[in-house]
């Protein structure tokens, strides 16, 4: 009876000592890679899910300025082929570590940024085109879309920064060695000399 009532003290006191090493474990950042991990990767998703938007507004803006410009031929062209190339970029499972990858994925999106943009100040030209309301509507779609890609940016690049802060400053360098050896830096979006300049439009 005795020896059964001291057994059952030492499972208890070695499941305490396990429940207060598991606690201190979760104090001191264990699960922060992993969460930070899922964190970037959910504000990642958001960023492509807004670029899609984008992506699917495109064709019935040129068609709406086709038809009323349609001597903008060059203009509606660039921003067509810009659409397909950003489309056409392939977008592996490991982007967000892979800056060869990520750069080109984030020069085809710029591109096509610049190219919209061109598009929408050469407007200017017609004001029966910016009067009407179909495209009113398509811009005002597009300006709100252009308004979430910089919010779904914004918090990518928040959430990563956080997440390799974690993997490059104490206790998260020691978890990473210790627990998750095949997490790597992702990459983050910087800003192009494309979206610091005005786009210039010459009147003939």
């Amino acid at each position: 009876m005795l020896q059964t009532v001291k057994q059952a003290r030492r499972r208890l006191t070695i499941a305490l000592a396990v429940l207060l090493a598991a606690t201190q474990l979760a104090g001191c950042g264990v699960n922060n890679i992993p969460t930070f991990d899922e964190q970037a990767k959910a504000a990642w998703s958001e960023v492509l899910n807004q670029y899609k938007r984008r992506s699917e507004l495109i064709p019935n803006l040129v068609n709406t300025v086709k038809g009323f410009a349609e001597q903008e031929r060059k203009v509606l062209t660039d921003v067509v082929e810009a659409r397909a190339k950003a489309s056409q970029v392939a977008v592996p499972k490991d982007i967000l570590t892979n800056p060869e990858a990520f750069k080109q994925f984030q020069d085809a999106q710029d591109g096509l940024s610049g190219a919209l943009s061109r598009l929408l100040v050469t407007v200017e030209r017609y004001p029966d085109l910016k009067s009407g309301q179909n495209f009113l509507t398509l811009q005002s779609q597009l300006e709100g879309t252009e308004n979430r890609i910089a919010i779904a940016r914004r918090d990518y690049i928040q959430t990563v920064k956080t997440y390799n802060t974690e993997l490059r400053t104490i206790p998260g360098r020691w978890w990473k060695s210790l627990l998750y050896p095949e997490a790597q830096p992702m990459e983050n979006f910087t800003v192009s000399d494309s979206e610091t300049k005005t786009p210039e439009v010459k009147f003939n």
